[in-house]
């Protein structure tokens, strides 16, 4: 890669870590306003309509999402490392791992974590899995993405081993 092609990819990676950052805080910030800021607001003014129980159950429904938002931000932090310089290989397996594990716990929760936890709280009401295509989809990508992960990794060790017989 010339230098100007390298510089060229730094400047999008640069830029993709602010798309990132951008994306966690503002969709954070959506999910704390709506979870937490607005309940806690009606409760302070004495608006007792709003039941625990259902806030609870809305609170379960959104955690897989806080996994996702984690991997889009382990996505952000590796690309700005490599925006700063950071070799690609030990950044990229690092970034693998993180993000398929956000994803595949996050589809894990998404298919089974959510029922079976609102299963727990309601009595035994529902089913014991959710039939969530997305969840499953991100959950097998995660899980493919930490496998990649881990081969990236044994490439580097064995690239190292070679480049000490040399």
């Amino acid at each position: 890669m010339s230098a100007p092609d390298l510089a060229r990819f730094r400047t999008l990676c640069g830029q993709f870590r602010w798309l990132a950052v951008f994306m966690v805080a503002s969709v954070g910030a959506i999910l704390l306003l709506m979870h937490v800021v607005a309940p806690a607001v009606h409760m302070a003014r004495g608006d007792l309509r709003i039941n625990p129980d259902v806030w609870l159950e809305q609170a379960i429904w959104v955690s897989p999402a806080l996994f996702y938002l984690f991997g889009v931000w382990s996505i952000g932090a590796a690309l700005g490392r490599i925006a700063k310089g950071r070799l690609i290989q030990p950044t990229l397996a690092r970034a693998l791992r993180h993000v398929g594990l956000a994803l595949g716990i996050g589809g894990l929760l998404s298919v089974f974590g959510v029922t079976n936890i609102l299963r727990v709280i309601q009595g035994g009401v529902g089913g014991l899995a959710h039939f969530d295509i997305p969840g499953m989809t991100l959950g097998m990508i995660g899980g493919a993405l930490f496998l990649l992960g881990r081969v990236v990794d044994q490439a580097d060790h064995i690239q190292a081993e070679l480049d000490e017989m040399i």
